[in-house]
């Protein structure tokens, strides 16, 4: 008989791949997803960005669910990237630039375990880049690091209004660019 952990969709690892055989998939937690999935749109070989919810225990969440702190999701963006034209060694880069990975289950206002720090890795290579680049981000920080670095679970797309959010305006109607290269700030509520 299987266990309950072991019969969990939720608790399985994310097997999805992109439909270019050359692009790989990287999957993070910092916080709210919107700011964060307008970083990784503007990087220059990401080619794809989606939010939604990985890493916790129930199966197909949704936003108000997750909301509740009952599910130990984490609000992640998953993006599809290719490698020859974006290490994923600068995925991390952007990782780190983003938010503050000593705030526990917090960045901002936006507090509970869905706005925790994350790197959820797809194969031993991004493992093994993720916990180096952790510990070196340590060397740079007084506080201690709260990150955690664990093997992508199965992600659940969000709901299609959290998809690009700010790009297409945010609560507020303006919308920010998400051009390969921007600098702009970041306004994370639109």
């Amino acid at each position: 008989m299987a266990s309950k952990e072991s019969s969990n969709p939720a608790l399985e690892p994310d097997t999805e791949s992109p439909a270019d055989p050359g692009l790989e998939l990287a999957q993070f937690a910092a916080g709210c997803f919107w700011g964060v999935e307008l970083s990784f749109q503007r990087v220059e070989g990401v080619v794809k960005t989606e939010v939604g919810y990985s890493q916790g225990h129930v199966h197909d969440p949704n936003y108000e669910l997750v909301c509740t702190g009952s599910t130990n999701h984490a609000e992640v963006v998953r993006l599809h990237f290719d490698p020859n034209v974006c290490p994923y060694t600068t995925l991390l880069h952007v990782f780190w630039a983003k938010h503050d990975p000593t705030s526990l289950n917090r960045q901002g206002n936006d507090v509970g375990t869905q706005y925790r720090s994350g790197i959820y890795y797809y194969n031993e290579t991004q493992a093994k880049l993720a916990q180096e680049s952790l510990e070196a981000k340590q060397k740079e920080v007084k506080k201690k690091i709260v990150t955690e670095v664990v093997g992508a679970k199965r992600f659940y797309r969000a709901e299609e209004y959290h998809q690009q959010y700010l790009e297409k305006g945010g609560r507020n109607g303006a919308g920010q660019s998400a051009a390969k290269g921007c600098n702009d700030p970041i306004r994370c509520y639109g």
